[in-house]
């Protein structure tokens, strides 16, 4: 067998999130017909993360494995023949060889997430997809304080949904939480080796209201210790979030080089 990496970037807007769905259309869905065009094993893709309904992804990481016999064209070659069967708003940015034991989930070793919020009293039509628009006027010396609270090992159960399922542990390690602004434009930068349900924008839409002054940046750690949902803010909406890249070892890398 012949095993590939591949990196994805798509907008979520149009899908049911990344996985194949029973009802509705998940962007995985697509990777694998347009796959199926050129493999006749009809390989199935094995993903890095499971965006939701209208988040989007700029680095989503897959690996599929094809029959040797089944494929002699080059990783350049590949990632414009998959192309050609994906709809506009997806696409395969690069294609590489993987290893045998790379495997794109469980050899990540973290991965960053980027929140768009447009805080202007008009929203920019162009960005209406991408981007949740805060036309109020926003405490940003405040809202950074109160990210500072997030990087390090804690509990993030106040900041996440139910999944629906028993999880192990509501502990997650984030390396980086901080916000930047470019304009109007706020860009939320989270950075961690693992994230629970709708933990990103259960952060954002905190952060959102501490700016809006409904919580104050010391309230944090408070939030953290209390691990209920209820006491923390609200969640941010979908269409902002993008899974910006995964992040692998080295080692990894380098052996996934095409």
């Amino acid at each position: 067998m012949k095993r590939f990496k591949l990196t994805i970037a798509y907008e979520g807007t149009g899908y049911e999130g990344w996985q194949v769905q029973k009802i509705g259309t998940g962007v995985q869905q697509k990777i694998e017909e347009a796959l199926a065009r050129l493999f006749p094993s009809g390989p199935r893709v094995h993903s890095s993360s499971r965006t939701d309904t209208g988040v989007h992804a700029m680095g989503m990481v897959v690996h599929f494995e094809v029959p040797r016999t089944e494929c002699s064209m080059s990783t350049r070659k590949l990632a414009l023949a998959v192309n050609a069967w994906l709809p506009e708003d997806v696409r395969v940015l690069r294609a590489a060889r993987a290893s045998g034991d790379f495997h794109a989930r469980f050899s990540a070793s973290g991965k960053q997430y980027r929140y768009f919020v447009w805080n202007h009293p008009a929203m920019n039509p162009l960005m209406r997809h991408t981007a949740w628009h805060v036309p109020r006027r926003l405490d940003l010396a405040a809202m950074r304080r109160a990210a500072r609270s997030f990087p390090g090992k804690h509990d993030f159960q106040s900041f996440a949904a139910s999944s629906g399922y028993p999880r192990k542990s509501t502990v997650r390690r984030l390396s980086r939480c901080d916000m930047k602004k470019t304009g109007p434009l706020l860009t939320f930068v989270i950075e961690g080796d693992g994230f629970l349900y709708k933990m990103c924008r259960g952060i954002v839409g905190t952060l959102v209201q501490v700016g809006l002054g409904k919580f104050s940046a010391g309230d944090m750690q408070e939030l953290l210790t209390k691990k209920d949902r209820r006491l923390a803010g609200m969640t941010a909406p979908a269409h902002g979030l993008v899974l910006w890249k995964v992040f692998y070892q080295k080692k990894e890398n380098a052996r996934c080089s095409g």
